[in-house]
């Protein structure tokens, strides 16, 4: 995933922290609406990241970009912590929702004008990890009654799981517009000299648990075996199959 995000689609891997404060998680709209579904340690007053887009997006708080550079293309692979809060049953055990769990995050900071145009490349970008695992999935787009508080405009990609006869969510392609950025205080300075709000994208490229069992589900074979999609064949030694243990 970081290889096709950086060598391909031109986004520059971080390595943020794990560990965020408050300001952090309020400039992204994680607090105080979800504060029951992170980990906190209140005698530090700090909080175990639900997703990379916290730490990253708060890469450039306070701060003034020049419209020249504009979009910012940040990615990270990190590990991500949530409570899952009230989530409870057959639907919820196993891989499928899990308290810690690796994910790799797409973060854009845009010009407003090109915002939404941004949006739809940032779906094909994690699209292209899902087509380049030969995966079966589908693109939902959100209405508002589903989306979250803080975004204007939002995609879904979810996987079929035949196992679990059902689709999985693996990423969530949101557009903030400036919510993000004014609580943030995240601007640019555009050509006609004026200092303005920058808009925030992200989207997940791409959860890993939900991808193994969409990854294993599909690509089995009738003898228990499953194919490695050729694109993951050169991290692997050049192995074509996995084959079950007798």
């Amino acid at each position: 995933m970081l290889d096709v995000h950086c060598q391909k689609q031109g986004y520059t891997e971080m390595l943020p922290p794990f560990v965020v404060n408050s300001e952090s998680m309020t400039g992204t709209g994680q607090l105080p609406k979800f504060a029951e579904d992170l980990y906190h340690c209140p005698i530090d007053d700090f909080w175990l990241i639900p997703t990379a887009e916290v730490p990253v997006t708060n890469y450039y708080r306070d701060d003034i970009l020049a419209a020249k550079d504009l979009p910012i293309k940040l990615t990270a692979y990190t590990p991500c912590f949530r409570r899952e809060a009230g989530s409870a049953g057959k639907m919820t055990r196993g891989m499928l929702r899990v308290h810690q769990f690796d994910k790799v995050e797409m973060v854009n900071f845009v010009h407003p004008d090109t915002s939404f145009q941004q949006l739809e490349i940032l779906v094909k970008e994690a699209e292209e990890i899902l087509t380049g695992l030969g995966l079966h999935f589908r693109v939902l787009q959100l209405c508002s009654g589903d989306m979250g508080f803080s975004a204007a405009k939002c995609y879904d990609l979810e996987l079929w799981a035949p196992g679990e006869e059902q689709w999985l969510e693996v990423s969530s392609c949101s557009c903030f517009t400036d919510y993000q950025a004014r609580r943030l205080n995240c601007r640019f300075k555009d050509a006609d000299g004026k200092t303005k709000f920058v808009h925030t994208l992200n989207g997940s490229g791409v959860a890993l648990p939900r991808l193994m069992v969409a990854l294993l589900e599909q690509h089995q074979n009738a003898d228990g075996s499953v194919t490695i999609p050729e694109v993951l064949r050169p991290y692997m030694n050049g192995q074509e199959k996995l084959l079950p243990v007798r």
